[in-house]
């Protein structure tokens, strides 16, 4: 046999992953979401350099098929050594079950995978050594299990990519890391969002039609085992290949540097994108990012917030009016993007009681969510501080007694409360919640009666509405003002809602009517509410926590990070705000409406004030914005600085202060003003965190209200 057919398992399954990987990024390239066309040099850059990186990604991911290959003999089995080897797995099994191995130092599941896969090894071993008459037969057996499981693992991957696209526009990124933890929600939305057994039972009947092809043409490896001497070229081959990947792989990522993101995007490798957003969960600002001086920092800082002093941003904050000791009620709806409702251009009639509400309200028009995951919404409205590298405060470790929303109204004596139809466990909000003194509202907190309708991720806004009544209702009693934080759930793939409440049906699960059921909970909640006393004495603020969605074609696309934001009482006289702002001046404005005077530490501001200066501030966990004069400054990680002037696309029909949609035209040279308020932003932020300055000062509160919400629980 001549030596290339010993490699035979290795290409033959190359080979399905360059196909698969090919067919992947056609398919990605004519989807729906992939808002772009391309240039035929881009085209070339996307598919070739693309199959190169996943030439090198599948060298580096079949190391477990070269070890599983090259252990393969017959000789290990003579006499004395395969009862050596055999004692030596059973000397090894009972080290770990022992419970006092290196492995149980580490804690968690890694002592029971471990102790698992000794024992597979055990029996498997034992099976070849005590039966070797079946030896050839098992062999195979298994060889055909691990061809099984490697076409099986390139397909799921290859669906898991077109899925995550689908929802997210990007190959795998920081929230593919973050679904790891929270499977039960994630496979429930799978499970409820796809057809899902359609879908597997197609996988598996592919999986084994293409297992069996390949071990057709690959089998004579196990059928005339390598001789040592092969067995060494083999492995001095993979080993070369192995380490040119390492170095290739990451060389080949930095070629992704086109203007348009989309490209990037397709030429990438998913797993190799995986990795690197494992990696990089957590970024330091001050290792990552450009800096300047700290003292220079917060001096820039300072012309954008006059009332600070020193490296912090305490101030003061005072209104010359009486102080309206209202209740407050903020709802933070899922995933609600300016451009579903119809002053900004939507014709489809979504949101009709929201475009209502919007034109008896006090309007602001141009805001911007600070980021594209609901805990960057969150963090925004309760924080009130630029969203800083990496993961949110709400899901860190050192995410307890900070300076919020909620302190401020726990020392003007309201009560607090964060209200959620799902698991408040999920993305960490029970622990940052609970952590700055909010009690807490949450699918547990229902009684079965109360849940008319829930899914997935938790009861449907309307049980969630018919609860928060109840709470307010008994609140309005205790003679206190109240604060609480409703985030709804509804408008969430996969969008399924109660039957015969809107006149799109729920169980088709559809986007557009996600969105017209929020709406329409919204307005059973509004009707309700307009019954209860203390409806008159409320303000209700109602924002989204980010769009739908953040693909497009440039790393920051400003139309899918436009939000709708109103704040509606019977007092406040409808009008619109059109300039620019942030999500996290939403709340420091809502208390100059209140004429509170307090001491904050806020970098959102109140817009009304005659010192703000428009700007606005968005993120992904890598990529940190600044939107000021129609200039997009980018600080990326690296130290790199990218800079594009803001031209309106114009959409017809559309009143001025509603357009959403602007060209990005790259500065041809820097502004550099823009570019240290820019870092002076996010490095001030990033410093306040980890210096511990942006804590809240009276932890009795905040103890108070935790030990409430574990007494309510």
């Amino acid at each position: 046999m001549t030596f290339y057919k010993k490699l035979s398992p290795f290409y033959n399954l190359a080979l399905l992953y360059f196909i698969v990987s090919f067919v992947l990024r056609i398919v990605l390239l004519f989807h729906p979401i992939t808002q772009s066309s391309f240039t035929f040099a881009e085209s070339l850059k996307i598919f070739s350099l693309g199959l190169i990186s996943d030439f090198f990604v599948f060298v580096l991911a079949s190391s477990f098929l070269w070890l599983y290959l090259i252990l393969i003999s017959n000789s290990k089995y003579n006499k004395p050594y395969g009862y050596i080897i055999l004692g030596g797995f059973i000397t090894l099994l009972i080290y770990i079950a022992s419970g006092k191995s290196i492995f149980d130092e580490y804690g968690g599941a890694l002592p029971k995978i471990v102790l698992i896969f000794v024992s597979i090894k055990t029996f498997l071993f034992s099976l070849f050594l005590f039966l070797p008459k079946q030896r050839t037969k098992i062999r195979f057996w298994l060889f055909a299990f691990v061809i099984f499981l490697y076409v099986l693992l390139i397909l799921q991957n290859a669906i898991s990519e077109f899925f995550f696209w689908n929802e997210f526009g990007v190959k795998y990124n920081f929230i593919a890391v973050n679904y790891l933890i929270y499977t039960n929600e994630v496979i429930g939305n799978i499970m409820q969002s796809y057809p899902v057994v359609p879908i597997f039972s197609v996988l598996f009947i592919i999986t084994g039609t293409i297992t069996y092809f390949i071990i057709k043409y690959s089998r004579n490896y196990i059928e005339e085992i390598p001789n040592l001497s092969e067995k060494l070229k083999i492995t001095a081959i993979y080993c070369t290949l192995f380490i040119f990947s390492l170095f290739a792989v990451p060389g080949l990522a930095k070629t992704e540097n086109s203007k348009n993101i989309f490209v990037n995007e397709l030429q990438s490798n998913g797993i190799y994108k995986f990795y690197l957003a494992f990696q990089n969960n957590k970024l330091d600002y001050f290792k990552f990012y450009k800096t300047i001086p700290d003292q220079k920092a917060f001096a820039l800082l300072k012309q954008q917030i006059p009332a600070i002093s020193g490296q912090n941003t305490l101030q003061k904050v005072t209104n010359d009016s009486v102080e309206k000791r209202k209740n407050v009620v903020l709802i933070t709806v899922e995933s609600l993007s300016a451009d579903f409702m119809k002053m900004y251009g939507n014709k489809q009639n979504i949101t009709p009681f929201l475009d209502s509400l919007a034109q008896k309200s006090l309007l602001f028009t141009n805001t911007y969510a600070a980021g594209n995951r609901t805990v960057r919404g969150l963090e925004a409205v309760t924080l009130c501080l630029p969203p800083t590298a990496g993961e949110s405060v709400v899901k860190r470790e050192d995410n307890k007694n900070k300076f919020s929303t909620g302190s401020v109204f726990l020392k003007k004596g309201y009560n607090v409360k964060f209200m959620y139809g799902g698991d408040a466990f999920f993305d960490n909000m029970q622990d940052f919640y609970s952590g700055n003194g909010y009690q807490i509202i949450d699918k547990s907190s229902f009684a079965p009666k109360e849940i008319t309708f829930s899914n997935v991720w938790g009861v449907c806004d309307e049980d969630m509405y018919n609860k928060a009544i109840k709470i307010m209702n008994s609140e309005a009693k205790q003679n206190k003002p109240f604060f609480n934080h409703i985030m709804t759930v509804s408008n969430h793939r996969p969008f399924t809602y109660p039957n015969n409440k809107i006149d799109i049906p729920g169980n088709i699960k559809s986007r557009d009517g996600g969105v017209k059921y929020t709406d329409y909970a919204l307005k059973q909640f509004f009707a309700k509410a307009q019954k209860q006393p203390w409806f008159k004495n409320t303000v209700f603020v109602i924002v989204a926590d980010h769009c739908a969605s953040s693909a497009g074609k440039t790393e920051l696309p400003l139309d899918k990070y436009r939000i709708p934001a109103l704040i509606y009482s019977s007092d406040i006289k409808p009008e619109k705000y059109n300039q620019l702002m942030s999500q996290i001046d939403i709340m420091p404005t809502l208390f100059g409406l209140l004429n509170f005077d307090y001491d904050s530490k806020f970098f959102g501001q109140d817009v009304f004030k005659p010192d703000y200066q428009p700007r606005a501030l968005i993120a992904t966990y890598q990529d940190l914005g600044l939107i000021k004069d129609d200039v997009l400054t980018i600080l990326s990680p690296k130290q790199q600085i990218k800079q594009f002037q803001l031209k309106l696309n114009k959409k017809d029909g559309v009143l001025p202060e509603f357009q959403i949609y602007y060209d990005q035209i790259p500065l041809k040279s820097e502004n550099k003003n823009l570019v240290d308020e820019t870092i002076a932003f996010y490095q001030s932020a990033s410093y306040v965190l980890k210096k511990k300055e942006y804590q809240f000062k009276d932890l009795s509160l905040t103890a108070k209200n935790a030990k409430l919400y574990a007494k309510n629980r």
